[in-house]
């Protein structure tokens, strides 16, 4: 399947993978960051601030970024960890994968670096592959513990997908669920509604959340089901229109199309024993929605994104 690695002068080196029906993804080498996914009909699912700055040291705003070895400011480095600001190599030999199979992939790899071992004394491999299928784009992130002492760390998935407006997007699988209110000092609460609705600023982390969630836009008729293993625990953050104009590469309006929800292990670090690997799993598959009484239909989901 194609697979191409392009720099442009500004930016960093990333990998564009294409499957035949035309489905595509972007991968940068800085970060090990998806920054486009397109449908065969060449439509755009991620977002990506039209603010954001392409050539590092900072994160790109969109897409999806790997946070590793934190979560937002749950330790003591900096904020989500330091695997989004490094640059990764291609991956030549990831072993303890199957080939992909009809599947345009790349697979990345990341080792720590001197100033790593400073802040975060344990030597590691994160491993990222990436993989894209008509209407599917999966991750299957690794780390593997290369030392003969134990660490425990923390892992997540940004997805910032890209929506109609988001006072027109409910999510549902997350009702009756504890989570960690962020905007309360990490209060712990617990979800009252039957789906998540937005009107107003929203960062939470949900505990325990089931392997599959529905993003259901109602303008564009269309659903992101968000598919995971390994990955226990789901955040979901907008910040709204004031928080919006004070994030610069944001901008005053770039909350009304976009949606983080991350895939994530905060709750509860994973703890890895020398050369010990851990796996986990994301597919966001997006299809069309069709609806009963206001609710998604869940055949759409379960034939249109079966595993």
């Amino acid at each position: 399947m194609p697979v191409s690695l392009v720099q442009g002068a500004d930016e960093w080196p990333r990998v564009i993978i294409t499957e035949p029906r035309g489905s595509s993804a972007e991968v940068l080498l800085y970060g090990g960051q998806v920054v486009s996914w397109k449908n065969e009909r060449r439509e755009e699912l991620l977002f990506v601030s039209s603010k954001a700055t392409r050539k590092g040291p900072k994160t790109i705003r969109g897409g999806i970024p790997i946070c590793f070895p934190q979560f937002g400011h749950f330790a003591t480095f900096e904020q989500h960890g330091f695997a989004s600001n490094r640059l990764w190599s291609l991956d030549s030999c990831p072993s303890r994968l199957p080939p992909a199979d009809n599947q345009s992939t790349v697979d990345l790899v990341l080792k720590p670096a001197e100033d790593d071992l400073k802040s975060w004394p344990h030597c590691f491999e994160l491993r990222l592959r990436v993989s894209v299928s008509p209407g599917k784009l999966t991750l299957i992130p690794r780390v593997r513990n290369t030392a003969n002492k134990s660490f425990c760390f923390m892992f997540a998935l940004r997805n910032y997908l890209s929506i109609s407006d988001i006072s027109e997007v409910r999510i549902e699988g997350l009702e009756t669920l504890d989570y960690f209110d962020n905007l309360v000092q990490r209060q712990r609460c617990t979800e009252q509604a039957d789906a998540i609705t937005f009107d107003g600023e929203v960062d939470r982390v949900y505990l325990s959340t089931p392997s599959k969630i529905a993003v259901i836009d109602h303008e564009k008729k269309r659903t992101f089901v968000l598919h995971k293993k390994g990955l226990p625990d789901a955040a979901v953050w907008n910040p709204w229109d004031k928080k919006s104009k004070s994030i610069p590469d944001l901008g005053d309006d770039g909350y009304k199309s976009m949606l983080c929800i991350e895939s994530g292990a905060v709750e509860t670090p994973i703890i890895l024993k020398p050369f010990e690997e851990w796996k986990g799993y994301q597919e966001l598959c997006a299809v069309s929605s069709s609806y009963c009484s206001g609710q998604l239909d869940p055949r759409k989901v379960l034939y249109a994104c079966a595993s």
